[in-house]
């Protein structure tokens, strides 16, 4: 296991600086997912690790070692890419020793590394099959017990369950957190899929443009977002979200914190709309509310309303958010904030 650490990691190519002066801690033997849109930054950090990209300037420690000038053979980690990259040619077994064959590594340790590793991750049957006959998430697996056999102090994943279709994505998602815990080595993993990391992660690393925007557990990241930015990213359905016309900011509310009815409450925002759109997806039902200023995505756990029916959106004061006109969100015991609750209350729709 180890921790891994960038001290004023500063990475360009050419002109374009893509991260610039990042200061992260990653935990030893955690499961820290990087998340964040397509050119975040997020696996530039992730293959700086590696060292496949080494950094512009700044220092990368890997259980408090300074690796920048350390080849990536050298620096105890394991990298599982998401189209596997494993030898087509070659049996289950062959692809999962190869590494060990290279390294001079005896027959009979090998034998023994591969059968056991081979059973952790469900493969001791598939060994003498070519990859070609094996599902997408079998030769996923056999990636990761490619990786497994070097004994590596850290994982890393760079979206390697984007191939596989959304029924498998989910089990797989299952294997590697189970995974994860058996082996209690520190893995990284990079996906764009905020579901992915919120599911996953002992600590999400959110990023947007070279930055990071939230270092926190799941719960707090969703719970406690510290900006518009990725109050929007994390939530499926996203946050909903509207100017307040006070001071530039912003309020907004998570789509299962509000009520639909179809009479007036004593809810502290409440809106009147009409239902443009209903998606019913099982155990909830997202509504498409539009009114005369604002549209709003509402989940709710109970199918009851049709759509161009009339509605009110109700919130309680205690599930709304507001964020400053600098996007940061503002506290529920700052100065001001209940002034622009009370002034969200005054904009109530009759």
């Amino acid at each position: 296991m180890a921790s891994i650490e960038f001290k004023k990691v500063t990475k360009s190519f050419g002109d374009s600086t893509v991260i610039e002066d990042l200061d992260l801690m990653i935990e030893d033997g955690k499961f820290t997912v990087l998340v964040g849109p397509s050119g975040c930054g997020k696996t530039t950090l992730l293959r700086m690790i590696a060292g496949l990209d080494p950094q512009t300037s700044g220092a990368v420690l890997i259980d408090g070692k300074d690796v920048s000038h350390t080849a990536p053979g050298q620096r105890g980690v394991a990298l599982v890419f998401q189209n596997y990259a494993i030898y087509p040619t070659m049996s289950v077994r062959e692809n999962i020793e190869f590494g060990l064959k290279n390294n001079k590594v005896s027959k009979e340790e090998r034998k023994e590394l591969v059968e056991s590793i081979s059973a952790t991750v469900g493969l001791s049957d598939y060994l003498d099959r070519k990859p070609s006959t094996l599902s997408g998430g079998q030769r996923q697996r056999v990636a990761l017990a490619r990786a497994m056999v070097k004994k590596p102090a850290v994982f890393l994943m760079d979206e390697p369950l984007s191939n596989l279709d959304a029924k498998l994505r989910v089990h797989m998602r299952i294997e590697l957190i189970e995974l994860h815990k058996k082996l209690g080595s520190t893995f990284v993993y990079v996906t764009h899929d905020q579901v992915e990391a919120m599911s996953m992660a002992d600590t999400i690393v959110l990023m947007n443009k070279g930055e990071i925007q939230q270092e926190a557990s799941p719960d707090t990241i969703y719970r406690e977002p510290n900006n518009l930015f990725t109050a929007q990213f994390v939530g499926v359905p996203p946050m909903n979200t509207a100017p307040l016309g006070k001071d530039g900011a912003s309020f907004g509310f998570r789509p299962e914190s509000a009520a639909l009815t179809r009479s007036a409450t004593d809810a502290w925002f409440q809106y009147k709309g009409v239902i443009m759109t209903r998606e019913m997806l099982g155990s909830e039902t997202i509504y498409h509310v539009k009114g005369d200023r604002y549209t709003f995505m509402i989940k709710c756990y109970e199918d009851l309303f049709a759509v161009d029916e009339p509605v009110y959106v109700g919130v309680p004061a205690d599930k709304l958010f507001f964020f400053g006109a600098d996007e940061k969100r503002i506290a529920k015991n700052a100065p001001g904030y209940q002034a622009y609750l009370d002034w969200l209350r005054r904009q109530v729709d009759e």
